[in-house]
Order: structure tokens, then sequence, then C-alpha cells
């Protein structure tokens, strides 16, 4: 309920159009000695009301009110999410419009057969928002009860369990992935066409396991109606502080989170990257940011853009694996 309540208010309160500029007022206010000259648009690729589009619309009062300017979130969802990130990849270099995306942006070049942009070469990466937490979780009346029975149970029945996914290639799906060839069990994916559809299924038993993100399911879990069997990331988290890791269960060195980060267009200006950084940093750090973001699992990591640049880059090399030693097949 905390969740839905934030995402609605802010969904309805920030809703902002999108302002159009020509091309000779791109070029005249496009570089760092008079940054900002007009409004900066955030461009997320998925709709309004979603966890990213929450982060876009919780940080842009105070990074707005940091730069003198207004912050407009352009909803641009499709084609799991390249095509916001193909238009900001053409856009202009002058720090005008942003890509806010998630770690899917590090899947892409090897998921996809063709892509309309160079994941690397097209962007600048300015900084990590968050560090996002997923969960293993299970129906409330499946048998296993950790990760180390789940394990178990799937070794002696290949193939007979399965688990909900909400697309192929999404870091909820390629963590579900590490975690099979890691175990070296089979169990079977059942596709759903979003959160909500998906948590309706475990409620009911219609499916057994999913890794889902912390923030949509912890109320579920809270109330019995979802069972945690095991956090992705190398450590505990502080609102189920005692469900284990599957790096404690069974699976040493086991660590996958999600994380939303902020690119800009290839060869914007360093000093317009770096000045974005620390007014995100202030904005993702108020206290009041702070709080909602804490309460629904997120961790600010707000990197500077040369660590955010090394963490995108070890992340591209370590999805290309996944999803090669997982064999899912190249998407179209």
């Amino acid at each position: 309920m905390q969740l839905k309540k934030l995402v609605s208010a802010l969904a309805t309160s920030c809703l902002l159009p999108v302002v159009g500029t020509t091309h000779a007022q791109t070029q005249a206010a496009g570089t760092a000695a008079n940054y900002p000259g007009k409004p900066v648009h955030i461009v997320v690729p998925f709709a309004a009301g979603g966890a990213v589009d929450a982060l876009a619309r919780m940080v842009a009062p105070g990074l707005g009110e940091s730069l003198g300017q207004p912050i407009v979130v352009d909803n641009r969802p499709g084609a799991g999410g390249n095509l916001a990130a193909d238009s900001v990849a053409k856009s202009a270099p002058d720090g005008y419009t942003l890509l806010l995306t998630t770690n899917g942006h590090a899947i892409s070049p090897a998921l996809y057969r063709k892509l309309p942009f160079d994941a690397v070469k097209d962007f600048s990466p300015v900084t990590q928002l968050l560090a996002t937490t997923l969960i293993l979780v299970a129906s409330p009346g499946f048998s296993a009860a950790n990760t180390r029975e789940l394990i178990a149970l799937a070794k002696t029945k290949p193939g007979a369990l399965n688990y909900g996914s909400t697309g192929i290639g999404n870091p909820l799906h390629l963590t579900m992935e590490l975690l099979k060839t890691s175990a070296g069990i089979d169990i079977v994916p059942v596709p759903y066409k979003g959160d909500a559809p998906l948590s309706a299924a475990l409620m009911s038993g219609e499916i057994d396991v999913a890794v889902v993100p912390l923030a949509t399911s912890v109320q579920n879990i809270r109330a019995g109606r979802i069972k945690a069997l095991a956090v992705t990331g190398a450590r505990r988290i502080s609102s189920l502080p005692a469900v284990p890791t599957i790096a404690e269960s069974g699976i040493p060195g086991f660590d996958s989170t999600s994380w939303q980060g902020l690119f800009a267009p290839a060869g914007t200006s360093r000093e317009i990257v770096e000045r974005l950084q620390r007014e995100i940093a202030k904005a993702l750090n108020a206290p009041d940011v702070r709080e909602r973001l804490t309460g629904l699992g997120g961790d600010i990591v707000a990197s500077t853009p040369g660590e955010f640049e090394t963490k995108f880059k070890a992340d591209l090399a370590m999805f290309a694996r996944i999803i090669r030693e997982a064999k899912i097949p190249l998407q179209d």
C-alpha cells in the first residue's frame, strides 16, 4: 500500500509536458558555461507509474531547484527500453536530454540481434542512482522454505517446477537463470505481462517461485501472501533481516541486484556530466527522498561518472556470460 500510494502521488503530481526546441536553440544552450538555459528532459523507458518513473519524479524537484530549470520526465516505453535509449543516443550532446534506465541497458547488447545504437559508444555514464534489492520468493504453499530446499527439490524433479517471468532478458529473468546455472537445476519459465499478474499468480499458487523487486513485494511478504526464500544480493537487508542471501544458502559468491542509472548522449561535456552527478547526489540525499527510497528497498549510490562507467562495463560482461550460459536465444 505504501508503494502504491507513493507511485500514485508521484505520477499524478509531476506529469509534465515535453517542451520542444529547435536545433538552433539546442546548439546555443549546449555549452557548459551557460548550462542549463532551458528545461532538462529525463527520458524514462517505462510507462508512468512504474518504479523507474517514480524515481525520476522523486528526484526531479530537487534537481530542478539546484539547476534552476524545470525537469521534464518523458515516458517512452517500448522495445524493452531500446526505444527510449535510441532517442537519447540520437539527441544533441548538450545535457538537455538524459536517459534514466535500469541495468537492462547493460543486457541489451548481448540479448538483441541488432540494436539501432551502441550501448557503450553512444552514451556517457553520469551516475548510478540506486542499487535495488531483488528477492527470491515462492507461493505461500510451496514446500521449499529456503534456497537449499528449492535446489534439492528441483534436482529431484527436473523440469517439474516453474518460475514467473515478466520478460526475456530483463534483470529478474537473468537473475533466475543465473541461479539455475549456478545450482545446476532446471526450472521452467512462465511468462507474465507485468508485476501485478505475476504477483497474483504467486499468491494463488499458479506458479512456484519468482525473482521480484523488493519494493513491489515487501508488503505481500510481510502479510504472508508470498514467501521469501532469499535475497539475491551479497548482504541481508534491514527491512527483512531474517531472510538469508542466496550466497548464504548454498551458492557462495552469488550476487545479483538491479540498478537505476543516468546516461547522457556521448560527447556531452565533462563539466555538464560532472555537474549533473553532483546535483543528482544532492537530490537523492535530501532527507525526504532518502527516507522514501530506503523504505522501498533502494540503496542510494550516487556514484561518480567514472565509477558508474566501471560498473556498467563489468555488468555488460557479466550479463553476456549469463545469456550465453543460459542459452537464451537472440531477440529481434
